[in-house]
């Protein structure tokens, strides 16, 4: 028989299976949030989660997805960028990966949220980061969402952190670009 993790990963994959079939079907969207690495991945490491990620999406070309936090998590720090210090060195970056599975016509039911301070903190890390990611949601405006993932906030300007912390990215934006992320695509998927 097969090993037990084994038999407990193809129970998952059904079920998830199951639902995304079904979002696609209804005309759903699906909001996964699913971390692209194990945290404290090792240097030279290829990212683990992002392949299960890509074929869960190719099996569900009609379903529409919005990945949270860019596959990023409180642990789960962005593969190294050349420019970026924040995090341990990797030989492939985040932005590279996210420009590649959008570049990929077979997923482009994929979209990306870019909510969270976390991510916030790595988009903005440098000059040379925000740039990077300016481009990348420049030549792809309609595949990206901003958010706060703000829970609770006591007062409005708390509620406007993660806003605040992205005022470079902002600024790097193409007006169309800009209005796509904080409104437009919000609209086209959810009006």
């Amino acid at each position: 028989g097969l090993p037990c993790e084994q038999v407990n990963d193809d129970r998952l994959y059904r079920a998830l299976d199951r639902i995304f079939e079904f979002a696609g079907e209804a005309g759903l969207v699906v909001l996964i949030h699913n971390d692209v690495d194990m945290p404290f991945a090792g240097q030279g490491a290829t990212p683990v989660y992002l392949q299960q990620m890509r074929d869960l999406l190719l099996r569900h070309p009609d379903t529409t997805v919005i990945w949270a936090h860019v596959g990023l998590g409180r642990v789960v720090h962005p593969v190294q960028s050349e420019a970026s210090a924040l995090v341990a060195e990797r030989p492939v970056n985040q932005v590279g990966i996210v420009d590649q599975i959008l570049g990929n016509p077979a997923l482009r039911n994929l979209n990306f949220d870019i909510s969270w301070s976390e991510v916030a903190k790595y988009f903005v890390a440098t000059p040379e980061t925000t740039r990077r990611v300016a481009d990348v949601i420049n030549r792809y405006p309609d595949r990206f969402l901003f958010g706060t993932d703000e829970v609770a906030p006591t007062e409005q300007a708390k509620y406007l952190k993660v806003y605040d912390l992205y005022a470079p990215l902002f600024a790097k934006l193409t007006p169309q670009a800009s209005e796509k992320l904080r409104k437009g695509n919000y609209e086209r998927l959810f009006d």
